[in-house]
């Protein structure tokens, strides 16, 4: 006679479900006096119901069958779900009965390391996972009950020529289709009084714990036994003890075996075996070969399952060993990540504790761990706490002083090996974080775009250390921005803009961020005590190792130094550029019958204006133009531009001479005192001719002499270089004079122009200048001017190191007077 005990229940596919199944779980090894296997059931049976409730989502049926007639003794837990997409084997080729098929993922993992076997079958309807538990492991033998905890079965409580088997068979909808002569003895109905009948008007069902199911859903399941209540024909409730087994043909039929109370012993087993605990488990899993998070990761689970709560985490030592933080998690962690501020967790807590409502103590904790009950066991290493194993629920009074014992135990067990893996992490975690703040310092070294910067930083965490990452701005006003956002599968980039808010309504360090399958995580990016914005970042883990939030607080750090440095750029540039532009003048000066134009480039990247200058202006009756180049390039030149070129334009609307000019510029750079600020200067001023035409008079203080291209295609240099200003006080200048015919260019360039240096060769080597100058015969004075900047920029593949600036004017037909 098959004497298996078998209890079953059924739970919806929802997150509710884990925790359902380890109660029942827990209840029926209870009643089976089989708590020793429990630590080892319930986290293998979480596990099972875990995935199936994921990969699944539909109702589950979970059955506990404990056969000890076996050899050895065995139990087994089975878990069915009905996966709606999961293509069930054909019925002409299904697989065979308990062959294994191809798996992976955590749970399996952790069923191949605590079970003796494990596998999964298909049904015709579903899809069993299902783990095996031997009881024959050398231990003592310990009596084992199916009933309430506390209730030891009679080895024989009635008479056995009293005995009845009864044989019970329903169709699906629970109709009896046959009755046995046995069945007639034990309940006093015919069987033709019975069959017809259906079984809820024999049975008087009352499910027992708070997750049995009803009688409906009992004759669904595959294999079931426990005690129940059956009518008498004459009105009397029987106790009895049932077997029941579900056929797996069409037919799907449900038999009964039925006994009376007294002689269940008839189909329960005998006492079963002591097996090893959870916490040996762990202590063989830390000698496996696998990373150091992953090992606390799996310490987590293993503890979260085992002790039924819906949460479970590492602690490890941090800052300096005064405070401890999150390393690992497992369960309902709301992306718990960094250092617990509470007084719960100290170094001078050597002793496990359980607090029943963590509300009534610290609300701070509570909230951090979305917690109201809470046990722990602290970490002990040569007499010093390095951290803690901590288990959570979210209603109050969930835990008990025996669940501390079992605590302490695997934290006694797990405590040397996981500070001896820790500091090992900590070594490479440190050459790692060092590897990557290096490459971090350089990839943003010298970038002073806020933009790129956001760009970059998004990049860098991607996908690295997140799924995805977004990079809030906040500017000088306050005002905080969506930058940059990145995802490591860019297809998604454009859903992830839409899912963030592109302008926070409230502080970053209070948003409420989007639900999504990853835990969201902000850091700020502060330094000098200023929030130039956030990092967002989603992952799929459930917590963040110390090691990774002090990485991003340090990358964050470098970040915010780099926006801050960025930001101080940009302030000093748009000063700069300001101020510069009021160096050279706003527009020049129309001068009727004459064609000008100006080429001005600096040398210095981003820079509007260095050494070198012009101007083009109207005093009286006549034009006046002016072109200098102040020794060196950028701001320190500029300064001198600037009083260069404001002085030329002032003296010479007091109607001072070109020589004039020259002299009173060349005292006052003396008096700057500023040693090795020379300037070179061209200076010149047109007076229209009546035949058309402009009279020239021009002086060159050091300066590359102009060039005329005469309408016959012959170019002239126009003057003779003199002291430059600002060498010697008693210097004294001179002008020259020449007239400017119609169609006539006059070139006037910096030494930006003629020393362009490609090796050892310069542009005007051999009168190159003159030869550019000489194939712009018809051109307008614009044409010329962008012939002979092409021609600089191309001379050479490197760019120019100086100031480029160059002036063109072409008499274009006969003058009017300026009024």
């Amino acid at each position: 006679m098959d004497t298996t005990r078998v209890s079953s229940t059924a739970f919806d596919g929802t997150p509710h479900a884990p925790a359902h199944a380890r109660r029942f779980v827990r209840q029926v090894l209870g009643e089976w006096r089989l708590s020793h296997l429990a630590e080892d059931a319930v986290l293998l049976t979480s596990e099972l119901v875990t995935n199936a409730v994921v990969h699944a989502g539909t109702g589950v049926e979970l059955t506990c069958r404990l056969d000890v007639d076996a050899t050895p003794a065995k139990l087994e837990i089975e878990v069915d779900d009905h996966h709606p997409t999961r293509t069930i084997l054909a019925a002409e080729s299904p697989p065979p009965e308990g062959d294994p098929l191809p798996t992976s993922g955590r749970g399996l993992a952790l069923a191949g390391m605590l079970a003796d076997a494990w596998g999964v079958t298909y049904t015709r309807t579903a899809k069993r996972v299902w783990v095996r538990m031997e009881l024959s492991e050398g231990c003592d033998q310990q009596e084992v009950v199916v009933g309430p905890p506390g209730l030891a079965p009679a080895m024989i409580a009635a008479p056995i020529d009293t005995l009845h088997v009864g044989v019970v068979v329903c169709d699906r909808d629970g109709v009896v289709e046959s009755w046995n002569s046995e069945a007639e003895q034990l309940l006093g109905w015919r069987p033709e009084q019975a069959i017809g009948r259906s079984l809820k008007e024999l049975v008087a069902w009352r499910g027992h714990g708070p997750y049995a199911l009803s009688l409906a859903d009992t004759l669904n399941l595959g294999r079931w036994r426990g005690e129940a209540r059956m009518r008498h024909l004459d009105g009397r409730l029987v106790p009895v003890y049932v077997s029941h087994l579900r056929t797996r043909s069409e037919e799907r039929r449900a038999i009964w075996m039925v006994v009376a109370s007294d002689h269940r012993y008839v189909l329960t087993p005998p006492p079963a075996p002591l097996r090893r605990e959870a916490g040996r488990r762990i202590k063989d899993l830390l000698d496996q070969d696998m990373p150091f998070s992953e090992l606390l990761d799996t310490i987590a689970q293993i503890v979260q399952m085992s002790c039924g709560g819906d949460a479970a985490y590492v602690l490890l030592a941090a800052d300096g060993g005064h405070r401890f933080g999150v390393a690992a998690g497992a369960g309902v962690t709301a992306g718990l990540v960094g250092v617990l501020a509470t007084g719960v967790f100290g170094v001078d807590r050597k002793a496990p504790a359980m607090i029943e409502d963590l509300l009534a103590g610290d609300v701070e904790l509570a909230q951090q761990l979305r917690a109201r009950s809470l046990a722990c066991a602290p970490l002990l290493v040569s007499g010093e706490v390095t951290g803690y194993i901590v288990v959570t629920a979210a209603q109050p009074g969930r835990f008990d002083q025996e669940l501390t014992v079992s605590l302490q135990h695997i934290a006694d067990q797990v405590a040397v090996p996981v500070q001896r893996e820790r500091l090992a992490e900590q070594e490479r975690a440190h050459r790692g974080r060092l590897s990557f703040l290096a490459e971090a310092g350089e990839l943003l070294a010298g970038v002073h775009d806020e933009e790129l910067i956001a760009a970059l930083t998004a990049q860098l965490v991607v996908p690295k250390i997140a799924t995805w990452a977004a990079v809030y701005l906040t500017d000088l006003a306050g005002m905080t921005r969506l930058a940059h956002v990145w995802h490591s599968e860019e297809r998604h980039n454009a859903d992830l803009r839409k899912s963030l808010p592109a302008i926070p309504r409230t502080a970053l360090n209070e948003m409420t961020w989007p639900v999504g399958p990853e835990n969201v995580l902000a850091f700020p990016l502060l330094t000098q005590g200023r929030s130039h914005g956030a990092l967002v970042i989603g992952r799929a883990e459930t917590t963040l190792p110390l090691e990774l939030a002090d990485l991003l607080a340090d990358l964050c750090r470098l970040v915010a130094l780099n926006l801050h440095t960025a930001m101080l750029y940009a302030r000093q540039a748009t000063t700069s550029r300001v101020l510069q532009r009021s160096l050279l003048p706003m527009r020049t000066a129309p001068m009727p019958g004459l064609e000008s134009a100006v080429v001005y480039e600096p040398a210095e990247e981003g820079a509007d204006v260095g050494g070198d200058f012009y101007d083009l202006f109207t005093v009286a009756d006549h034009w006046c133009f002016a072109l200098g180049d102040v020794c060196g390039s950028g701001p320190e030149a500029a300064a001198v531009t600037g009083l260069a070129r404001h002085a030329v334009r002032l003296l010479a609307k007091e109607h001072y001479t070109v020589a004039d000019i020259f002299d009173r510029l060349n005292h006052a750079l003396l008096e700057e005192g500023e040693e090795g600020r020379f300037l070179s200067l061209l200076c010149g001023e047109l007076t229209p001719l009546p035949q058309g035409g402009a009279l020239c008079t021009i002086a060159s203080a050091g300066h590359p002499p102009p060039l005329l291209l005469r309408e016959s295609g012959l170019v002239e240099a126009m003057a003779t270089p003199q002291l430059l200003l600002g060498i010697e006080a008693g210097a004294r200048f001179y002008v020259e004079t020449f007239e400017l015919a119609p169609e006539e260019v006059l070139l006037c360039v910096t030494d930006g122009v003629t020393e362009r240096r490609d090796g050892d060769r310069l542009l005007d080597d051999g009168d190159g200048l003159s030869a550019i100058l000489a194939g712009c015969a018809g051109l307008s004075a614009h044409a010329v001017a962008e012939r002979v900047r092409h021609a600089v920029e191309t001379f050479a593949t490197e760019p120019s190191q100086d100031d480029v600036a160059l002036l063109v004017i072409k008499a274009a037909a006969a003058l009017r007077q300026v009024r």
